[in-house]
């Protein structure tokens, strides 16, 4: 049995708090010097453990030959809502100037090394520009995923209208900050066969619910267990640098483990949880009690239902070695792919420069046709032309035929026949819950754990993350649905321990993904399942370009006199997910617009550019901000596709002439606005006063994404 476990002693339980000695500054202590108690429930019972206490020195830096200060710029340099990155002679640090203030912060994102710089600075955070991940722009602390890291944070100080900031050598260098946490260092509480917090499943889910109860103070047994034989690694690096050895794509070394105290059992597979006696039951037969128990198993890949889908050198990228050797047979040999998904389009790309020969198969005639739209996906499949893949559309595989005992061709049902000395299968996945089914575990017909806003089952103590669950999406009106991203399962792990700290906190987080090929990302942001339509701005034969998926939704409102209102509703095209490539950081700053619960609509990205010229405009209208059908030259709202604009006139009884771009106004009562009438706006659910004034004209908050 992998991992190990500590063996019980009858001694007092001890708790320690590792700082790290960069964490150790003013922020961490209360204002008479002391450590601040941290208090924090198991089982409803309060326990409290104190921080380690230090004296607060003048220097918050222990070690003053680590320690670089250098003025950096004029306090007129920079303006409200700018960024600057910043030398400090031996390393860089990120300025930023907020309502007034400045601060300092590492100027890197820890998970890939993004340049914040490039990022977007809204409401006292800065997202990365490449894959989302939020960093507080005070604390420098990350707010949301993915990584696991938070920024260093640099002391700055004003003197003589000069900026200066003071900062860690090591900091700089590093660019990353592991957060403070508890560690428990005896557990005479517990027995081999008893822990209070099971993680099923080591991934990001897993890994991240771990850390956030550390974080938090939480300093019992925390158990986890995986069927992989490593330790927690990056797991969408396997079809991106197939290469890599695990140690190379671990999220953690293995002291990191050791420190805080979170046992790992590697190639333990459990079969079957009792929830009403909280037991684990492993396949090896060892059983574990719980107290609280997440479940974040992932997926488990498809397989081909076709003669000889068992052969040798067929197969499903799953784990470092499967890449490993997938790359080492693939080197000037013929590969066949089955499935456009991402993880076969990323393996195709990957290979294509190693390979003799790069085949790929696919049942739908165009790859990420229901993920990213036709258009779209013919522009990727272009780019995949031009790299020498070969694609085979509408068919699939009947049979794999061999040559003592190896792939030697790949039959498809068209008839074709490829030459493949490898064969990499890509087509989907499904929940890895089969052991649930008799658990009483509310599960869907597809076989997804089914939990709300706190990541909780139907079953008290039981907790659910990642791949295998459907959730309240709080962008789609709370639709349970399935996000199988690398950052949703980040989040996902953080909402269950927090709330297995019953801190009742609820996700709201934006989907937010990545993929890579031949050295060009697509981000995409939102949920665009079942979308209507897509807008396309930008240039997709030169892969720069932006996509809006937009459908149809319901909104409803209460609209009339401060003494009587009834409730409305209409239907309106909405922004739903975005997409880009080579345009950063549009899809960041769309994910702020959605973070913050604003709506866009599908008639504000058509007004970012604008099919006329301002040359072109009507007489009288001297810029596009005008709300005017450039088709009907009318100032009248416009609903077909071939015009534009947006409503100005609020003084009549059309719907249509009642709404201010992004945000949706009621007709007023009466038909025709008044001192007394009043409507609500849907999307910020407050109180407004409509006033009638024809000759305002709107300019659109959608701008600042243009």
């Amino acid at each position: 049995m992998g991992g190990c476990f500590s063996k019980p002693k009858p001694v007092e339980v001890k708790i320690e708090v590792v700082i790290p000695e960069k964490e150790r500054s003013k922020e961490e202590m209360s204002p008479n010097g002391k450590a601040s108690p941290l208090i924090y429930k198991v089982n409803g019972t309060a326990r409290h453990y104190h921080l380690e206490e230090h004296s607060i020195a003048s220097n918050p830096y222990h070690n003053p030959k680590d320690v670089v200060e250098a003025s950096v710029c004029h306090v007129k340099d920079l303006e409200n809502g700018q960024m600057r990155e910043v030398d400090l002679g031996c390393g860089k640090a990120l300025l930023i100037k907020e309502s007034g203030e400045f601060h300092a912060v590492g100027h890197k994102c820890p998970h890939y090394g993004a340049p914040l710089v490039k990022g977007v600075l809204s409401k006292g955070r800065v997202r990365c520009p490449w894959h989302g991940a939020c960093f507080n722009i005070g604390t420098g602390d990350i707010e949301d995923f993915p990584g696991l890291d938070s920024l260093p944070r640099f002391q700055v100080k004003i003197e003589k209208e000069k900026v200066y900031i003071r900062a860690s050598k090591q900091a700089l260098q590093t660019q990353r900050r592991t957060k403070m946490m508890a560690k428990c260092i005896s557990l005479s509480n517990y027995n081999l066969s008893s822990t209070n917090v099971l993680i099923i499943g080591a991934g990001a889910a897993g890994l991240v619910c771990a850390e956030t109860l550390r974080q938090e103070g939480f300093s019992d047994r925390i158990v986890m267990c995986t069927m992989d034989r490593h330790l927690p690694y990056d797991r969408p690096k396997l079809s991106k640098s197939m290469d890599s050895h695990p140690e190379q794509i671990a999220l953690r070394p293995k002291e990191f483990f050791c420190t805080y105290d979170i046992e790992v059992l590697t190639e333990m597979q459990v079969a079957a949880v009792d929830v009403k006696s909280k037991i684990a039951v492993f396949k090896d037969g060892f059983k574990m009690e719980y107290n609280k128990l997440l479940i974040a198993t992932g997926n488990t890949p498809k397989t081909l239902n076709c003669k000889g889908k068992e052969m040798e050198n067929v197969f499903n990228i799953r784990t470092p070695e499967d890449a490993n050797r997938v790359v080492k047979l693939a080197t000037s040999k013929n590969v066949v792919i089955v499935g456009a998904s991402f993880l076969g389009m990323e393996v195709a790309a990957y290979l294509a420069e190693r390979a003799h020969s790069v085949s790929l198969v696919e049942l739908e005639h165009v790859p990420f046709k229901r993920f990213f739209g036709e258009r779209v996906g013919r522009a990727v499949m272009k780019m995949f032309e031009n790299n020498r893949v070969k694609f085979y559309m509408q068919t699939e595989v009947s049979e794999l035929r061999e040559q003592e005992g190896k792939l030697k061709e790949v039959v498809l049902k068209s008839g074709k026949v490829l030459r493949a000395d490898v064969c990499v299968v890509g087509v989907g996945a499904v929940p890895a819950t089969g052991f649930l089914k008799q658990s009483g575990i509310n599960i869907d017909s597809k076989g997804f754990i089914m939990v709300n806003k706190m990541m909780q089952t139907n079953i008290p103590g039981v907790f659910a993350a990642g791949d295998a669950v459907t959730f309240p999406l709080a962008l789609r009106n709370n639709k349970k649905v399935n996000v199988p991203h690398w950052q949703m399962a980040h989040m996902h792990g953080r909402i269950a321990a927090l709330n297995m700290l019953a801190h009742g906190t609820e996700i709201s987080t934006v989907p937010y993904l990545w993929t890579a090929m031949f050295g060009k990302s697509i981000r995409y942001v939102g949920h665009g399942e079942g979308f209507d339509d897509v807008v396309i701005q930008g240039d997709l034969d030169e892969l720069k370009f932006v996509a809006f998926y937009t459908k149809r939704v319901s909104r409803s409102w209460r609209v009339g006199t401060r003494m009587a209102f009834h409730a409305e509703s209409w239907r309106s095209d909405e922004v739903v997910a975005v997409a880009s490539m080579n345009y950063d950081p549009i899809v960041s700053k769309v994910a702020e617009v959605l973070a913050a619960g604003r709506t866009i609509r599908k008639r504000d990205v058509d007004f970012l550019h604008p099919p006329c010229a301002t040359s072109q405009l009507p007489p009288g209208l001297t810029s596009p901000t005008h709300g005017v059908c450039l088709k009907h030259q009318d100032p009248n709202p416009c609903t077909d596709r071939m015009g534009w604009g947006y409503s100005l006139p609020l003084g009549t009884s059309s719907r249509k002439q009642c709404q201010m771009l992004g945000r949706t106004w009621a007709p007023c009562q009466s038909g025709r606005p008044a001192e007394r009438d009043w409507a609500v706006c849907p999307s910020r659910q407050n109180w407004r006063h409509v006033v009638a004034n024809r000759e305002r004209h709107l300019k659109p908050w959608m701008a600042e994404l243009s």
